[in-house]
């Protein structure tokens, strides 16, 4: 991987940490930071971690989009950036491990595309979100794909209609953050949660991910259709069984991640 400019990672034991380091621009998702943070992830997925943190420094978490980096450009480089942003948020989804957001500050636009896109997000209260764009000339289309499946049809048409900031108690009460902490809380409470969403086979979780996003688009038929056979296939996965017998033989599991 080559040299990151935008992006940090460090490795912790089985914790992965991204974070966002361009603080001087609200860490706005300019074409090269969202190809660093692709990259960043991507080496993540690759590596032994068993669950990512994604994390933000500087007084902003992401401001969006960075117009500067997109005034006055044609056509196809906006699409480009745009199927490149699409890039980023699925891949969260196609990570093996699981993916905490860490909200310390504002998130907005495809700041808040991205903690919507994250498998959970943990929030400072003194974090808020917003898709601005309703309230300007430029209406925050692709933000809501991710934003509207976490918060649901009513509220996506609320923060996106008036761009109206959403504070961290209401993001918490709508859906689009798991947990929201006093800022010195914020570490703590995120480490709690990754912990909790890592512990077992790292093998399974990682089918589990895959099958969960899935089957949510499906109607509920072909979605009990693609789980039942996910579900009977990892049946016959080492885990599985060691987890069956370890709790029949109330011991604990030895996993193998196969």
């Amino acid at each position: 991987m080559d040299k990151l400019n935008f992006v940090d990672i460090e490795f912790d034991g089985p914790k992965a940490t991204v974070t966002l380091n361009r603080p001087e621009k609200r860490n706005a998702l300019s074409l090269t930071l969202m190809g660093e943070l692709i990259a960043a992830l991507r080496a993540v997925g690759e590596s032994e971690a068993t669950g990512v943190v994604l994390a933000a420094n500087g007084p902003v978490f992401s401001a969006g989009h960075d117009f500067a980096d997109m005034a006055g450009q044609d056509l196809a480089y906006m699409r480009k950036l745009l199927a490149t942003c699409t890039d980023l948020m699925t891949m969260i989804a196609e990570l093996p491990q699981p993916v905490v957001a860490k909200v310390h500050a504002l998130a907005t636009a495809a700041g808040a595309q991205l903690v919507s896109s994250c498998d959970l997000a943990v929030a400072a209260s003194t974090a808020g979100f917003a898709a601005p764009g309703g309230k300007g000339g430029w209406f925050c289309h692709t933000p809501m794909v991710a934003i509207s499946r976490a918060i649901g049809r009513k509220r996506a048409a609320e923060m996106a209609l008036t761009g109206d900031v959403i504070p961290a108690a209401k993001a918490l009460e709508w859906g689009l953050v798991n947990y929201v902490v006093e800022p010195d809380e914020l570490d703590a409470a995120t480490d709690d949660l990754l912990a909790r969403a890592t512990r077992g086979s790292a093998y399974s979780k990682a089918m589990g991910k895959t099958v969960l996003y899935r089957q949510m688009d499906l109607t509920l038929r072909d979605a009990y259709s693609v789980a039942v056979e996910a579900m009977a296939g990892a049946s016959q996965t080492h885990d599985a069984q060691e987890g069956m017998a370890a709790f029949l033989e109330k011991r604990p599991a030895k996993w193998q991640n196969r």
